[in-house]
């Protein structure tokens, strides 16, 4: 064997060996890589598939019937534009009506205090003609474009009121509406077409809009991650 032919030999075997143990570790690290994309994804999509499976809404019983604090009644007396308008209810369940003056109507169904209004209103008028709308005052927050206090009236849906606070933003899930007492969750969660009247909304409460989560309103980018880490995986293991 010729001087030094034996040395490049060796050379080009343990060069050869340092380029598959480099490759080996190259796909290590791309095996890391791509799964450290991954699993962030899939957790994220585990999380919202438990936050959207809810049940329907808990229906209210009384919730439309019944004169609560902080109410505001809508009087309306045919021909009689004077004696007509919103009244509101203080929190001692009070209401001071036109001509009448003031009258306890917390605790009354909306057709007893209807009743009632017709016979106070007979001392006035002659066969008065009176209608009444019992409107809750709700807080309307989240994800809408104008949060404020508004007066709903109970067979609204909830699309209905949201429409009042400018509609749900972008962002807003406005088919997952909380119903929320003192920062409590009352019900699941409100579709848009549920009608107020069949929740146990009362005045005080809120109507909250949650905003959707990251993944839901960054899909395209997702999607684009999902098909980067595929393709590496692919090259990996092919």
């Amino acid at each position: 064997m010729p001087p030094g032919v034996g040395f490049g030999i060796f050379d080009a075997f343990f060069l050869s060996l340092c380029r598959r143990e480099s490759l080996r570790s190259m796909r290590a690290v791309l095996l890391v890589w791509a799964l450290l994309l991954v699993s962030p994804i899939a957790s994220l999509s585990s999380r919202l598939t438990a936050q959207t499976a809810v049940a329907g809404p808990a229906v209210g019983q009384d919730s439309a019937a019944v004169v609560r604090p902080g109410d505001l009644i809508r009087l309306k007396i045919w021909r009689e534009p004077d004696m007509s308008g919103d009244v509101a209810v203080d929190e001692e369940g009070v209401a001071t009506l036109p001509r009448i003056g003031q009258l306890r109507v917390a605790g009354l169904a909306a057709d007893s205090l209807k009743r009632m209004l017709v016979r106070s209103y007979t001392k006035f008028l002659r066969d008065p003609s009176v209608d009444i709308t019992v409107l809750r005052r709700v807080t309307i927050l989240g994800a809408v474009r104008t949060p404020n206090v508004y007066h709903i009236e109970p067979t609204m849906t909830v699309a209905d009121a949201l429409a009042l606070a400018g509609g749900a933003s972008p962002n807003g899930k406005q088919d997952q509406v909380e119903l929320r007492r003192q920062g409590n969750a009352v019900t699941e969660k409100l579709s848009r077409g549920v009608r107020l009247a069949d929740t146990p909304i009362r005045s005080g409460d809120e109507l909250y809009v949650p905003e959707r989560s990251w993944l839901s309103r960054n899909a395209g980018l997702v999607l684009a991650g999902v098909g980067t880490a595929t393709s590496i995986l692919y090259l990996v293991f092919r």
